[in-house]
Formats: structure tokens, sequence, C-alpha cells
């Protein structure tokens, strides 16, 4: 995976000086890239941002609009067959002390291996090589998870209501986006991930520089 952004800024040495909002800036969806990279711009250094939400919410379309280099927290999920299914979207199932050591070293100028895993076969199935850039976006569930927070520079929540996010999501796998049926689906939806991401939905949202509104109906979006 090679990585870029059309931002090109300083890059200093760590250690990174912490972004200070005394508050979550809430903004549209369609206003809040630009107003997340006005803020980048600010820092004039390497920047990490991490981008989380509930299933559908918008999370990965966001991210992509910040910058070429992003990492899914998807790809630190466990094999889905060692794993009890009301398990899968829990933060401790992840491996999120990789992840955080993964963006500790994309924050400080380095490339880096990552896992890859598929929904074709629910497991890790390899590495992939992601290159630095100034602007890196780690996006997913627990993209805000306290190990990978302490190296998140700005920390978005992107809400949308759960039907509009329920349409994108059966939108999302009749376009082929991941091999499951639509019956399995409904039911991960509503009993795995909504209730899982809701244990822990407040405390993204209150550690979040930026709440971005994404209630548009039948925006792609995960």
């Amino acid at each position: 995976m090679r990585c870029g952004c059309s931002i090109r800024i300083a890059d200093p040495p760590p250690p990174y000086p912490a972004i200070v909002i005394p508050t979550p800036r809430t903004v549209t969806f369609a206003d809040a890239a630009d107003a997340i990279l006005a803020v980048v711009r600010a820092r004039g250094q390497r920047t990490v941002i991490g981008v989380t939400g509930a299933v559908a919410a918008g999370k990965s379309t966001l991210a992509r609009r910040l910058s070429e280099c992003v990492v899914s927290t998807d790809n630190y999920l466990p094999d889905y067959q060692t794993m009890a299914e009301h398990l899968r979207d829990l933060p401790e199932s992840s491996d999120l002390e990789r992840l955080a050591q993964d963006l500790a070293a994309l924050r400080s100028g380095s490339g880096t291996n990552i896992p890859l895993w598929t929904f074709a076969e629910h497991r890790r199935i390899g590495e992939q090589h992601v290159q630095t850039a100034d602007v890196v976006v780690v996006e997913g569930l627990h993209a805000l998870h306290a190990l990978p927070r302490q190296h998140i520079d700005i920390a978005v929540f992107v809400d949308a209501p759960q039907p509009t996010r329920w349409q994108r999501a059966v939108t999302r796998e009749q376009a082929g986006d991941r091999p499951w049926q639509i019956e399995y689906l409904d039911k991960f939806f509503h009993t795995v991930a909504e209730p899982t991401f809701a244990l822990h939905a407040e405390g993204y949202r209150r550690a979040s520089h930026f709440v971005v509104i994404n209630d548009v109906a039948h925006v792609p979006g995960s």
C-alpha cells in the first residue's frame, strides 16, 4: 500500500504536541474534510487523524477524503473461527496493541508493515507495507480506543442515525462489499455490531475534536 497526501508540511522530531480544542466542533459531512484539514495545516507537522463511528456511519468515505494513507482497524480483527460471534467486535478482541505500535511508527515518519485481514476468509492472511505520509488516517469502530488514541492528534466521531446506517449497510452488501447474506448482516448489525459499539460510543464522542453529522441517506460508508 502506498500512501500520500497533497499537504506538504514540515517534519519536526517527536515529541508531537497535542492539539488542544476545548469542546468537540460539530460539522456536516460535506464540510468535514475541509474543516479537519484546515486544522492539520495550522499544526504544520505530520498528523495522525483517528476516525470512528458505528457501522456504515461514513468512516471510510471520510478517511479517503482526508488522505491516501488510511489504516483500517478491520486489519486488526481476530480470526473469526477462533472467536465467538458476540466477542468479535469487542476492542479487547482486536490486536490494538499492534495498531498502536504501527501508528507510532507512521507518526514518527517511518513506513511499517501492518496486518492484512480479509472479509472473504474472516482472518488475517498476511502483511502489507504502508508508507507514511504527512496525513495518516486510522479509521474503524475502535480507532479512538485508549491504545491507538495516544498516537492520534485529531480525533473524529462520525454520527449518523441507525435507520440511515442500516440502509447504507444493506446497499453496500448488495454491491458485493462483503460476502455476507442480508439475513446474516441483519443479525450481526443489530445483535453484535450495534450493542458493542454503543458500549464505547459516548466515550469516543467525548474524546473527539470533531463530531461529523452524516445523516444523508444512501451515502456509502463504513
